[in-house]
């Protein structure tokens, strides 16, 4: 048996290695940072008040407090930093604010009723999207007349082009909250449906899709089969039957939306190769779905056949900019919840960190001058990492102690709940015999669960462009899209934007006349 003492020097400290870069001994490196930081921060401190064009929501499921740390040190750590002193794009943002995630029925909630909150602006009950919490979940007669829309629609009214990118299913419950008006989250296709709520008029969210907002002008994702006739071979997978069509209506969603647009630029893509081959200057509506259901985790992702999260939103961008009326672009990467509901740290953070890329994509494509970017999550997990590792630990690495109860190695990285839970001979698993490494490694948890859960703690809400100062303090998660609505003048704020213009200074009548003039002189001239 390893002693505690033994193992201690297993790490950074007794191997001789420095813990930290030399030039952080001294106390004029930490002055002088912090100094430039104030001085930056002093730049910017005149508030941004101008009318936003475009708007950008990216949004992490499940990307808590504890994953956007943990991947801020992954990201460092894939460069060959510590990683700890790492900024993720959105840590470079000026403002953060702290969301309150809870569901009107729920203190931990669920990714329907929040997309609800963050996407529509007002609170709902859990397992729901578009609709408000008079409607019950499951019941389909409690929709009308509860249905309450979203930004993208708002902004879609005003002119703008709107699109929706994620590495989920396009009618997972993020998205579907975009357009659909739907009590159950779970009724993706019409086959999810309960045969009395069809007859009762209640529409699948894949149909919404392309009903409810029949013109939305980017839609890339996952979510093939949803959209196809039931037992319809998948052209991807032509031989494997948990990939054919699953509509009961026999309706092919796909082929009707490609008769919709033919005569306006517009396509249908299934894989990266014909994807990349488009030139967003010739396209005007795209749809892409690259696979039957949810992407794959981007550590796995066949690089042949499904594009990355940071190319969708790419090119996404640049077919909405050319509507000079500017965009509305939600984009969700949804596999980072996918991975800690199974227990798959790494899967999650790898997720994190393509994220971060794509922010870092959008930002080098547009500018903060007139356009707000705002980056959250829609809840948390029981996700955490501790120890008291040492500076530069692995992220998914060893804690520098054994457990002084059952004198076995630990992770950094633990669920308080999830998969991970195992017993060897009536104790906790030895990870001395386990690849703890490999990209589907379950962390271990205190609580066996099948399915890991959401946290019910706060998720940060960093903004940056037009009005966004008034993404700060702590504030109700249906808040987010209020803002975003004022910055662009869309929806129900639009007065303080009239008003602005008529409180405009207007050149005297006289001077008009004489600028006129002297216009016309030049042109003669």
């Amino acid at each position: 048996m390893i002693t505690l003492t033994v193992w201690a020097c297993l790490t950074w400290i007794c191997q001789g290695r420095p813990q930290f870069p030399e030039h952080e001994r001294n106390p004029s490196y930490w002055n002088a940072e912090a100094q430039r930081r104030l001085q930056h921060a002093l730049t910017t401190e005149e508030l941004n008040k101008n009318v936003a064009k475009n708007l950008i929501l990216f949004l992490g499921d499940g990307m808590g407090i504890p994953t956007v740390t943990a991947a801020r040190i992954l990201k460092g750590q894939l460069g060959g930093q510590s990683g700890e002193e790492t900024q993720l794009e959105m840590d470079k943002f000026p403002y953060v604010a702290l969301a309150k995630t809870y569901n009107t029925n729920a203190q931990v909630a669920d990714s329907a009723g929040t997309a609800t909150a963050f996407l529509c602006g007002v609170k709902a009950n859990e397992g729901t999207v578009g609709v408000s919490a008079a409607a019950v979940r499951g019941q389909c007669n409690t929709t009308a007349g509860n249905e309450v829309t979203s930004i993208l629609k708002w902004a879609k009214d005003a002119g703008k082009s709107v699109g929706i990118v994620t590495t989920t299913r396009v009618n997972h419950a993020t998205p579907s909250a975009a357009y659909a008006h739907c009590v159950d989250r779970e009724w993706l296709s019409d086959s999810d449906m309960p045969l009395e709520a069809i007859q009762a008029g209640c529409k699948d969210i894949a149909l919404q899709l392309f009903e409810n907002i029949p013109n939305i002008d980017v839609v890339m994702g996952g979510g093939r089969k949803y959209m196809l006739p039931k037992n319809t071979s998948d052209a991807e997978y032509p031989r494997e039957r948990r990939h054919v069509g699953t509509r009961r209506d026999g309706r092919n969603l796909v082929e009707e939306w490609k008769s919709r647009v033919k005569n306006t630029r517009g396509h249908y893509v299934w894989n990266r190769k014909d994807f990349l081959a488009l030139n967003p200057n010739n396209v005007d509506y795209i749809l892409g779905l690259f696979e039957p259901g949810d992407l794959p985790y981007d550590l796995e992702r066949n690089t042949e056949k499904d594009p990355s999260l940071t190319e969708m939103v790419d090119f996404a961008i640049k077919v909405l900019r050319k509507n000079p009326q500017g965009f509305y672009l939600l984009v969700e990467g949804g596999r980072i919840d996918h991975g800690h509901h199974e227990g798959k740290a790494k899967q999650a953070l790898h997720e994190a960190v393509e994220m971060d890329r794509a922010i870092q994509r959008a930002g080098l494509l547009t500018s903060r001058h007139d356009t707000l970017t705002v980056v959250t999550a829609d809840h948390s997990h029981v996700f955490n990492f501790g120890g008291y590792t040492a500076r530069g630990n692995p992220i998914f690495g060893l804690a520098p102690m054994l457990s002084d109860v059952d004198q076995k190695p630990f992770t950094s990285i633990l669920y308080g709940n999830g998969p991970g839970y195992k017993l060897v001979n009536g104790g906790r698993e030895n990870l001395s015999t386990i690849d703890y490494n490999q990209n589907n490694y379950q962390a271990q948890a205190a609580v066996p669960l099948r399915m890991e859960t959401h946290g019910g703690e706060d998720v940060a809400v960093f903004s940056k462009g037009p009005m966004a100062h008034l993404l700060h303090g702590v504030k109700e998660q249906n808040y987010i899209p209020h803002v975003m609505a004022y910055a662009a003048c869309i929806g129900q704020n639009k007065q303080h934007c009239v008003s602005a213009r008529n409180q405009a200074p207007q050149l005297p009548a006289a001077l008009l006349g004489w600028l006129a003039v002297l216009v016309l002189a030049r042109l003669l001239w």
